[in-house]
């Protein structure tokens, strides 16, 4: 598997595979993309870690909101692999507890997607 922290807003979009954009007649699915229940908060900004399969060489990512459409669409050519992201999680975590409480930066747990 590979991962990518996104910012919070943002959506993905077309996904490649060795092969150029995935194709989901060949491929006969979608490819394996889905946003994962942690978070890291920085400099006031919450980014979701999302998981990917192996074959996904590249992600477009693009805001969601209209008000943010000053850039409109990247693409992330540099997945990481699972130790990278639990380096960024321990260098987030050292960084928030090094920090006073309330500022910096933080690890989170949670549902991305809050029930009301």
């Amino acid at each position: 598997m590979k991962y990518f922290f996104l910012s919070e807003g943002w959506t993905t979009g077309r996904v490649w595979e060795f092969g150029g954009l995935w194709d989901e007649f060949a491929w006969q699915r979608k490819p394996d993309l889905q946003q994962m229940p942690l978070s890291i908060v920085e400099n006031g900004e919450t980014l979701w870690l999302y998981q990917v399969e192996d074959a996904v060489l590249m992600v477009e990512v693009r805001p969601l909101a209209e008000s943010t459409k000053t850039i409109g669409q990247v693409v992330l050519k540099r997945l990481i692999g699972a130790e990278q992201v639990l380096d960024r999680l321990c260098v987030v975590e050292q960084a928030g507890s090094d920090r006073a409480a309330g500022n910096g930066t933080a690890v989170s747990a949670k549902s991305p997607h809050p029930t009301s």
